[in-house]
C-alpha cells in the first residue's frame, strides 16, 4: 500500500459511518462474542457517553476506532481498533490519547485499559504506551 497523507483526524463517531466503522470491528475483531456485534456497541454506546466513542481518519477514510467510559469513579478505555493496513503508525497511541483527553474533561481520575487476554501483540503495544498492566 502506498502510503498517502500519514495524517490520523480523530473525532467522534457521526452516525453516517455506522457501516465504516461495523466492517472495520468485524475486520479487526473476527472472533468477538455476540454481545460485542458491532452493531450492538455502536448502538450500546451512543445510549452512554457517546462523545466517548471515537474514530480516525486518514484521507477520509476511517481506519481507527475506540471506546471510552466513565463510571464516576474510574474510565474505560476498549474496543481499540486500527485497520492492518494502517498499524505501526502511532495511530492507537493517538486514539488512546484523544480518548484519555475526552475522560479527563469528564473528571475522570484514573483510567483502565482493557485488553483481551488471546490480544497479546496489543499487549506488546500498550506497554510501548508506558501504560502499566496490572492484574485486577
Amino acid at each position: 500500500m502506498t502510503r498517502r497523507s500519514e495524517r490520523l483526524s480523530v473525532r467522534p463517531f457521526h452516525y453516517g459511518e455506522r457501516e465504516a466503522l461495523q466492517r472495520l470491528w468485524a475486520r479487526v475483531f473476527p472472533d468477538d462474542p455476540p454481545w460485542n456485534a458491532p452493531e450492538v456497541m455502536i448502538e450500546n454506546k451512543l445510549k452512554v457517553q457517546p462523545e466517548l466513542l471515537l474514530v480516525g481518519k486518514v484521507d477520509g477514510t476511517l481506519v481507527g476506532a475506540v471506546i471510552a467510559g466513565f463510571d464516576g469513579v474510574r474510565g474505560w478505555i476498549y474496543h481499540l481498533a486500527i485497520a492492518p493496513e494502517y498499524r505501526r503508525r502511532g495511530f492507537a497511541t493517538q486514539l488512546v490519547r484523544a480518548a484519555e483527553d475526552g475522560l479527563r474533561r469528564l473528571g475522570c481520575p484514573k483510567v483502565n485499559l482493557q485488553v483481551r487476554a488471546v490480544n497479546l501483540r496489543s499487549s506488546r503495544s500498550i506497554e510501548a504506551l508506558d501504560t502499566r498492566l496490572r492484574s485486577a
